[in-house]
């Protein structure tokens, strides 16, 4: 099984998803909950490492596109 994924995809899914979790944070302080900012900063970044090393693991970066004729 490989991994069929870019850089940039991978990037943007992972800004996303960075997005997305900072917002849910930012919710809960205002309903009373607060959550350090450190711990997330954390887990994002152990999220991108793990990203980035199962890609590689699974074959790798996609670098030329496929099936691509010039216009």
């Amino acid at each position: 099984m490989t991994v069929d994924v870019t850089r940039g995809g991978l990037l943007v899914v992972l800004a996303i998803f960075g997005v997305i979790i900072y917002e849910f944070r930012t919710v809960l302080d205002f309903v009373g909950i607060e959550l350090p900012l450190i711990p997330y900063m954390a887990g994002v970044f152990i999220l991108a490492g793990l990203a980035v090393w199962f890609v590689t693991l699974k074959g790798g970066w996609r670098t030329d596109p496929e099936g691509d004729d010039p216009a």
